[in-house]
């Protein structure tokens, strides 16, 4: 079971110098997409427990947009172990103006993830 969304990232997103992004805010993509999984497989939010590898491979600033993939990859009892990538596919252009992008060619995968969630007794499979 998979799941997507895309977001723009917003002035309020920067973080750092130069409108960089923090790499939480991605975090917290990861975590809606999980959300959205659970729901879907569980019919419950459940609750996320723990990474086990996070990545970060390019940076993500303001005006960028990135899309979100996440994927149950292994069902357990009481638990959920997820895949997750995020990848830019479109990149601010400020250099250009003010509200310049342009559409990537080639998205660029910007952060990968593995994690695992678990859900509540009552949805647990036994």
């Amino acid at each position: 079971m998979e799941t997507k969304l895309k977001v723009r990232m917003s002035a309020q997103d920067a973080h750092y110098a130069g409108n960089l992004v923090d790499g939480a805010r991605i975090l917290g993509l990861f975590g809606d997409a999980a959300t959205e999984l659970l729901i879907r497989h569980d019919g419950d939010e459940g609750l996320f427990r723990a990474y086990s590898i996070v990545d970060f491979l390019a940076p993500v600033y303001a005006g960028d947009f990135v899309e979100v993939s996440a994927k149950i990859i292994k069902v357990g009892n009481s638990s959920r172990e997820m895949e997750f990538q995020a990848w830019k596919v479109i990149s601010a252009s400020p250099e250009v103006g003010e509200s310049s992008a342009v559409v990537l060619e080639e998205p660029l995968l910007v952060c990968k993830a593995t994690g695992t969630c678990v859900v509540p007794k009552e949805k647990q499979r036994l």
